[in-house]
């Protein structure tokens, strides 16, 4: 095996160990030892298989590491978020790029949208595509009124 450079999720991390998921290709790796990793941190890094066995991991070059802040907002879609829901069908997923960076998903629901929101809030690849995003920021809105959920991933 040989180094592998990229985009980097903690998915685990205790003191003496971290699990790491590429963000492009889901490919898990496990380190040997923990740098000080964080469940959620995202890491632009290259890892390498450890000798001789090459069965653990170990983080050889970090170019940038940041983390993901998940917001679960007490505040409802925007107007435009809302108008986006309404022109699609129930249980479609709308995604359109903010102004800059950044993207913007609008689900138009029927029902359960607090548990869509959970599940969101929840869902590991929330994080891996806000890092694919290049996002710091994942904003949750809802309004089980209109039955519409938004998830603005958003930049720093």
């Amino acid at each position: 095996m040989t180094e592998q450079t990229g985009t980097f999720v903690v998915t685990h991390a205790e003191d003496e160990s971290a699990v790491v998921r590429d963000v492009e290709t889901a490919q898990v790796h496990t380190l040997s030892s923990n740098p000080g990793l964080e469940v959620h941190d995202v890491l632009e890094a290259t890892v390498a298989p450890e000798p001789p066995l090459e069965v653990a991991w170990e983080v050889v070059d970090v170019a940038d590491r940041r983390t993901i802040d998940l917001v679960d907002s007490d505040l409802e879609p925007t107007r435009h978020e809302k108008d986006l829901a309404a022109d699609a069908d129930v249980g479609d997923l709308i995604q359109e790029e903010r102004a800059g960076t950044g993207e913007i998903h609008v689900f138009n629901l029927e029902s359960d949208v607090e548990a869509a929101a959970r599940d969101v809030l929840e869902d590991e690849e929330t994080i891996a595509r806000a890092a694919r995003l290049e996002a710091v920021r994942v904003e949750v809105r809802r309004s089980a009124a209109d039955g519409v959920l938004s998830v603005r991933y958003l930049p720093d």
